[in-house]
């Protein structure tokens, strides 16, 4: 959701959020639309400010206020972290750190698989923050190549808009079960219970898909691609063009025993090892291309003022003229109706 170039705000937009000056729009999901801000000591950040029909539900507030303590509770390298909160306000809103970047997935997109040096870097420092929100006690949840960030300065993890506490329920709402459908492991597609081995389970898809464009369950709709994924024991990932020493890891993390799962700290190690340099450093660790993209960003960032006010609103348009809304990505998590996922994924009649 954050990454993309800022995009001038249109005339419907807020431009304050509770003492938040909103300069530009970086990005619109299924939750709700992205704000670039500044705060109050003048550090850029990424607000995301709720959609109006999820501000209506009292379980959506309860359950928004205890995920984003949660996340409050993690902190470290390679974690976009959470600055500020409101969970009560007419339509909650948190805000993170900003960073100038492109989205892992919105790269693959644009310019095709990473080299494996490239892949090795990503997966070790997204290992190394999964590693720390482990070690704090949560679980991410929705770790996805929307959710990883390239940036000059390293990959970076985004979003804990459904992470929760270790021992938490399978998350759902109103009868739905909400998730990433391609990238959830076998024992969440299953119903079963979810645990820190679930995220190394998508990690591991994220270095096969960045390695090679191609998801090893194949292609299909995301409830056919979770059917698969929930047939790991029976029918293992194909794992062609995923090349050693990445593959070796890969191989473990898409075990479909979670227990046989190396833990985060393993596979950032195991990474580091193979990558034959320091993971640390970013000095021309990205592609050309993908380099360039990330520099379009930073220079748009750069041309921002985040001193001035921001503009004044004009009219809205009538509803004729209105903008239409922008199509959602298609990794954006989903909601299923559960007796729907229970018949087409968890096999049950």
């Amino acid at each position: 959701m954050r990454g993309v170039v800022p995009e001038p705000l249109r005339v419907e937009d807020p431009r304050e959020i509770a003492g938040y000056p909103l300069y530009a729009r970086i990005g619109e999901g299924g939750m709700g639309t992205v704000y670039l801000s500044r705060s109050r000591g003048g550090q850029p950040v990424a607000l995301k400010l709720v959609r109006p029909e999820y501000a209506d539900s009292a379980a959506f507030r309860e359950r928004f206020a205890r995920e984003v303590a949660a996340g409050r509770r993690v902190s470290g390298y390679h974690l976009v972290p959470i600055v500020d909160h409101d969970a009560g306000a007419e339509r909650p809103w948190l805000a993170t750190h900003y960073v100038p970047g492109i989205p892992l997935d919105q790269a693959l997109q644009t310019h095709g698989p990473l080299p494996v040096p490239t892949v090795l870097q990503l997966l070790a420092c997204a290992a190394y923050a999964l590693d720390a929100v482990h070690t704090a006690g949560v679980i991410h949840r929705d770790v996805k190549p929307a959710n990883l960030l390239l940036a000059a300065d390293g990959p970076w993890l985004l979003d804990f808009g459904i992470a929760r506490a270790t021992g938490a329920a399978t998350l759902t709402t109103a009868g739905r079960l909400i998730g990433t459908p391609r990238y959830m492991s076998p024992e969440h597609a299953l119903g079963r219970r979810v645990t820190s081995a679930s995220d190394v389970f998508a990690l591991g898809l994220i270095a096969a898909v960045a390695a090679t464009g191609g998801h090893p369950y194949g292609r299909g709709n995301p409830l056919a691609i979770a059917t698969r994924i929930a047939g790991t024991e029976v029918a293992p990932p194909a794992l062609d063009g995923v090349d050693r020493p990445l593959l070796d890891v890969v191989r473990r993390c898409l075990t479909a025993d979670p227990a046989a799962r190396p833990a985060a700290a393993e596979v950032a190690e195991h990474c580091a090892g193979a990558a034959r340099r320091d993971v640390r450093d970013f000095t021309a660790w990205l592609p050309g291309p993908v380099a360039t993209s990330v520099a379009i960003v930073e220079t748009a960032f750069r041309a921002l003022s985040l001193t001035e006010a921001p503009t004044t609103p004009v009219p809205p348009p009538s509803l004729s003229e209105a903008p239409t809304a922008r199509r959602l990505p298609a990794t954006a998590p989903i909601t299923v109706r559960d007796e729907e996922w229970r018949r087409r994924v968890r096999r049950e009649p």
